[in-house]
């Protein structure tokens, strides 16, 4: 089997399954090292597929069975709509999960005809938004904070004060908010356990934790 077919494999494995699934499980039933599985696993990750990776029993590597949708029929119309209001806020930086809502947008344009994308796309350029762009920041902390966002997991970062010293911590992200130029991430410092709020242009590098750290969750606003 050659690797592209056993990521495909991999992928319809897991989904048909109730529960997760080990490395080791994995590696055992494709005949592979357990090495050359984990490479799998971030492969899959990168192409945005929702693994998880829980520990204890029952625990393993599980991927969301419901992870894509049913048809959804829009009218070309609305499709032109969701599109150039998408692509709006691409533009201006307001959603920090860019590569997801571009791919999401390419989609729904893909499934219009030729006709109905030459027609409504030159309709659409009457439709102006005006606005100033969110700060940039680097695609390495976006990926994780969409990953940690979507799976529920502990983000680490790395963190630009407002008088340029650094520091590394370890947060779990509540919310998002976007401010005029600015993506501000509401978040609980875990090794504090206190509420803090971040810049998210400051963030100069973050990765996902695996393992899940055994902090409660702050009460909820009412």
């Amino acid at each position: 089997m050659n690797r592209r077919a056993r990521l495909f494999a991999l992928v319809e494995f897991m989904r048909g399954r109730r529960s997760g699934v080990t490395a080791d499980a994995l590696a055992e039933r494709f005949g592979v090292t357990v090495r050359t599985i984990y490479r799998d696993l971030e492969t899959l990750r990168d192409a945005a597929l929702p693994l998880k990776a829980d520990r204890g029993r029952g625990g393993g590597y599980a991927l969301d069975r419901h992870y894509s949708l049913p048809p959804v029929n829009f009218t070309a119309r609305e499709a032109a709509v969701l599109i150039t209001v998408g692509r709006w806020a691409l533009d201006m930086r307001m959603v920090p999960f860019v590569e997801t809502c571009a791919g999401a947008l390419d989609k729904v344009q893909g499934a219009l005809s030729a006709s109905a994308q030459w027609e409504l796309g030159d309709l659409m350029k009457g439709l102006t938004f005006t606005g100033v762009p969110t700060m940039s920041v680097p695609r390495g902390v976006r990926d994780a904070l969409e990953r940690a966002w979507f799976e529920q997991r502990p983000l680490r970062i790395r963190y630009a004060g407002a008088h340029g010293a650094t520091s590394i911590r370890t947060v779990r992200v509540e919310r998002l908010v976007l401010e005029r130029s600015l993506t501000l991430v509401n978040a609980v410092d875990l090794e504090k356990g206190e509420p803090r709020q971040f810049r998210l242009d400051r963030v100069e590098w973050a990765e996902v934790v695996e393992a899940e750290l055994a902090v409660p969750r702050l009460p909820q606003d009412a």
